[in-house]
């Protein structure tokens, strides 16, 4: 997995990481950005982002399903069902929205149909900064019946997000830190 994460930050140094002042989801300022999209989106980036959270997922015990919240999420959970289903262990994704579908079903959740309650499932994200969206995405999932046994991420940006969820009983897995993307 080594080579599979070094090849990642490289691309994530290339493809994602910006050096200029931004306002974060959080309403935050910050003088760098993580597009992490830019990387997961990528071919490679979309099959090493499948390998790696897959290798990290199998360490404690692979969830059931893995889901998160659109937009940054989607290309993630993706490339992990896919790629577990390539390992022979296939796991469902799920997407969180933002708001509830405003026609048909009004659900938050679409892929209930591969999900049942009380099944355990990981959220990923792509970037995390406060954990305040993070912590929306556990709600939503339990709030359907799922138990959420694990919360990754792509990035840490060390500005308390990890924290945040280990208050409210939630350990956050990041596959990176900024300052690993900065230093890459």
């Amino acid at each position: 997995m080594a080579g599979d994460r070094e090849r990642f930050l490289a691309i994530l140094k290339e493809k994602s990481y910006e050096k200029k002042k931004v306002i974060l989801s959080s309403g935050r300022e910050s003088d760098f950005y993580i597009d992490c999209k830019q990387a997961t989106l990528d071919a490679e980036g979309a099959v090493l982002t499948g390998r790696i959270l897959c290798e990290m997922l199998e360490k404690d015990g692979m969830p059931e399903a893995v889901g998160g919240i659109t937009l940054g999420a989607d290309p993630i959970v993706t490339a992990v069902s896919l790629t577990s289903a390539l390992r022979g262990n296939p796991i469902p994704a799920f997407i969180i929205r933002k708001e509830p579908k405003k026609h048909g079903t009004s659900q938050w959740v679409e892929g209930m149909k591969n999900l049942r309650p009380g099944m355990r499932v990981a959220i990923v994200e792509d970037v995390v900064t406060t954990g305040a969206s993070t912590l929306r995405a556990i709600e939503r999932a339990e709030g359907v019946g799922l138990v959420v046994s694990r919360v990754l991420c792509i990035v840490d940006r060390n500005e308390g997000g990890s924290e945040f969820l280990s208050g409210r009983g939630y350990r956050l897995e990041p596959m990176f830190r900024k300052e690993d993307v900065e230093n890459a």
